[in-house]
């Protein structure tokens, strides 16, 4: 069949890419699902960072690939084997698919499955194949998902069904910036009821990390950014205190106020900087997670004593270290009763045209989580 996606053929390109235009709409053919693949038509897709990443040559992928990865929509088709989907299901598209029978699969880490990590990073579906493609060029898949685009071919294993209540733009934030963002708080971290949070980044993804701060029962919860604007919304979802980054006496004065510092903090921008002023500002004792994806060339240097002599933690966390079939129902019916307010992370929708333009205001700041409608 005949679908419009936006490809990415160039990494690297100029801002602002409403001139330079590195994702270009094209109408390409797209397959049939094979054994264990869903056809699902894609009704609202998040501009992210991980995109932008991949955009601007931070996170290196096989081109053309046609990208996007937090989104939501429903099947159209299953192929041969799928018991678990049927056509008119609401569905969730989650960029890591799980193999089930890797170690850490059987762990009950999916985030880190080693079949999904390598077909993520080769383009591929999970089983190793293409489903788009252009006259006889192949497309290349964006973790499985190609999000941007009106309908996509996935495996079984990169979905999640949810009830059908919630309106598609609201509940494709739940595929990344929540699971993530949430995640790493619940999951990776364990924040405990009446501790103390800070957040360095006010992403999608870090605002989502400072709603389930706020949902733990935080004490102190502490928002870092460069943004004033973000920072104010950041106030409004339930900060205590907010910080510029930029003001030289930030990390003492946060440490000032915590009596020390946090003993949670969450570095979620991506930057070394933010990296830095996330481990200065967690206490003697404290956990310090980062769920950026910084350019791999880029380093994070500390003082290797501090691990030792203060019993710190630092800790990754990819796909908030979740299992997406139990926590997206979790985190969904956390937002349902009114606790969990994801989607006043919303700054509005724009068509697939006018996805370049979208990136130019993720990129500048301007924007926490803006969502495509194809």
């Amino acid at each position: 069949m005949k679908v419009k996606s936006a490809v990415l053929q160039v990494m690297g390109a100029s801002r602002p890419y409403k001139e330079s235009k590195p994702l270009v709409i094209q109408e390409l053919e797209l397959d049939d699902p094979g054994r264990g693949e869903v056809l699902v038509e894609i009704k609202a897709a998040g501009l992210c960072h991980s995109d932008l990443s991949v955009i601007n040559g931070s996170r290196p992928r096989p081109l053309p690939m046609a990208l996007g990865h937090e989104a939501a929509g429903v099947v159209v088709k299953t192929g041969s084997g799928v018991t678990n989907y049927k056509a008119g299901d609401h569905v969730i598209c989650i960029f890591v698919p799980t193999c089930g029978h890797c170690l850490p699969c059987q762990e009950g880490r999916p985030a880190l499955c080693e079949e999904g990590a390598k077909s993520n990073s080769e383009g591929t579906l999970l089983n190793g194949e293409r489903r788009l493609h252009a006259g006889h060029e192949y497309i290349y898949h964006h973790v499985g998902v190609c999000a941007f685009s009106d309908y996509v071919v996935v495996s079984e294993h990169s979905l999640v069904k949810v009830d059908p209540d919630i309106p598609f733009e609201k509940v494709a934030l739940f595929g990344c910036a929540v699971l993530t963002g949430v995640g790493a708080v619940v999951n990776t971290a364990n924040v405990r009821m009446g501790s103390s949070v800070a957040v360095v980044g006010l992403g999608g993804v870090g605002l989502s990390a400072l709603l389930g701060a706020v949902a733990s029962g935080a004490r102190d919860i502490i928002a870092v950014d460069i943004n004033p604007e973000k920072l104010h919304f950041a106030k409004e979802l339930g900060a205590t205190h907010i910080f510029n980054s930029k003001d030289k006496d930030c990390i003492e004065r946060i440490k000032e106020i915590t009596s020390g510092g946090v003993e949670y903090a969450f570095e979620t921008a991506g930057a070394v900087p933010a990296m830095k002023v996330a481990y200065k500002i967690t206490r003697r004792g404290g956990t310090t997670v980062t769920t950026g994806l910084p350019h791999p060339e880029h380093e994070f240097s500390f003082p290797q004593v501090t691990l030792t002599a203060e019993e710190r933690v630092l800790k990754g966390s990819y796909l908030g270290s979740c299992v997406p079939s139990r926590d997206i129902p979790r985190f969904i019916e956390l937002y349902k009763q009114g606790r969990l307010p994801v989607d006043r992370l919303l700054s509005g929708m724009i068509p697939l045209e006018e996805i370049n333009e979208g990136f130019d205001k993720l990129a500048a700041g301007e924007i926490n989580r803006m969502m495509v409608i194809p």
